[in-house]
């Protein structure tokens, strides 16, 4: 399990989060009387019009009823520990469920936080403060949330539906978290990516429902896909064996198949990292096998597009974000973005699938490649393709 620096230590600065995760089934969850609500819905509406017609529960905070008690049961402990009594503008002091709604609307509506503070009649400065009080509390109760699953037959199972590929056992992919930052800031310079934007890289990998298992986040987006891999943990366990490392299964002419991941041809291709082939003249077998990885990266992509377009905090771009508790606010979201999977949150069921979380970004590519995944991918891809025709 890859390190989550800060969490111990909270004052000291970090430079990034390595984080893997699973799914475990949620515990019991509070209950939340639709009186609170009614309550909280009139803080809104009545700072503009008594005319209005409260917004629904749903559309305000983009998860269920069912989700949010289970959030608020989670973080209870940490966010009403004191000393911070939290109150609004008229002094009332604030329950735990008025604390996780404002947190939950600042992430997921992406607002300033002077916008939230006007929207809810709170001092930004108190938006900020439960907000990151929240993370903290995140940090602390929802890690279980994001881990290596302990069995991968299921999941190995699922992708294979999907894109007919045997064994494997998740999708990487990387996105980019924009930020504008400050001209006179010299150390800006580290965080300018190909595409002349400023950025912060997260590195996922994504199991066929949609779910992270494992996260990578704090690194500039100047840094190439492959090297945000290799300094992973992940990429450690992997190599060392102790990662991806379950059954194997034999392809033709005596082929072991070890479990691995897919990537795009951004990463190197490696025993446990298989991407597509690169190149304009392809075989038939070759360009079967490209599809079936196509069809199969879906899952993350989709993965990525969701987690923005749930979360916007982390979508758009980010006015001069605090470097180093970004990378924790992106690990919350990425523990939120499980939890409603987790769940069955019918809110999130109901939201339109887009795959697209990287607009205006070229596709990288990596000509790293190792002798024996080279190999292996011809004679998987060999075996694929002959099984389609047989």
């Amino acid at each position: 399990m890859g390190p989550i620096r800060g969490l111990k230590r909270r004052k000291k600065a970090e430079k990034g989060i390595d984080r893997n995760g699973a799914h475990t089934s949620p515990g019991n969850q509070a209950h939340q009387g639709l009186d609170w609500w009614e309550d909280f819905s009139k803080r809104i509406t009545g700072l503009s019009s008594q005319s209005q017609d409260p917004p629904k529960f749903e559309s305000f905070l983009k998860i269920s009823r069912r989700t949010f008690s289970y959030i608020c049961s989670l973080v209870k402990e940490e966010m009403m520990a004191k000393p911070a009594n939290f109150i609004d503008l008229n002094g009332k002091l604030l329950s735990l469920n008025d604390r996780v709604a404002v947190a939950l609307r600042r992430l997921s509506s992406g607002e300033s936080l002077s916008s939230v503070g006007n929207l809810l009649g709170l001092n930004q400065t108190t938006v900020a403060q439960i907000t990151w009080r929240f993370v903290e509390a995140m940090e602390q109760r929802g890690l279980h949330h994001l881990r290596w699953p302990s069995a991968m037959e299921e999941i190995k199972l699922k992708f294979e539906k999907i894109g007919g590929l045997p064994n494997c056992c998740g999708v990487i992919d990387t996105t980019h978290i924009m930020m504008c930052l400050s001209t006179t800031d010299r150390a800006s310079d580290v965080w300018h990516d190909k595409e002349k934007n400023r950025s912060m890289i997260v590195q996922a990998i994504v199991d066929p429902d949609m779910r992270f298992l494992d996260i990578v986040t704090g690194w500039p987006g100047s840094l190439c896909d492959s090297v945000v891999l290799k300094s992973s943990s992940f990429f450690r366990l992997c190599e060392e064996g102790k990662r991806l490392n379950g059954k194997k299964i034999e392809v033709p002419e005596e082929t072991e198949l070890r479990e691995y991941v897919i990537g795009d041809v951004g990463f190197p291709l490696l025993e446990w990292l298989l991407t597509p082939y690169q190149g304009c003249r392809l075989s038939d077998s070759q360009v079967e096998f490209n599809k079936r990885i196509s069809a199969t990266q879906l899952a993350a992509q989709r993965a990525l597009a969701r987690l923005k377009e749930t979360w916007r905090i982390i979508n758009g771009v980010m006015w001069r974000p605090d470097k180093n508790r970004l990378p924790r606010i992106i690990l919350v979201c990425c523990l939120l973005h499980n939890i409603v999977i987790d769940l069955d949150d019918k809110v999130q069921r109901e939201m339109p699938v887009s795959d697209h979380h990287d607009s205006g970004y070229r596709q990288q590519v990596c000509q790293s490649s190792d002798k024996t995944a080279s190999i292996i991918r011809d004679k998987l891809s060999l075996y694929l393709y002959g099984s389609l025709l047989s």
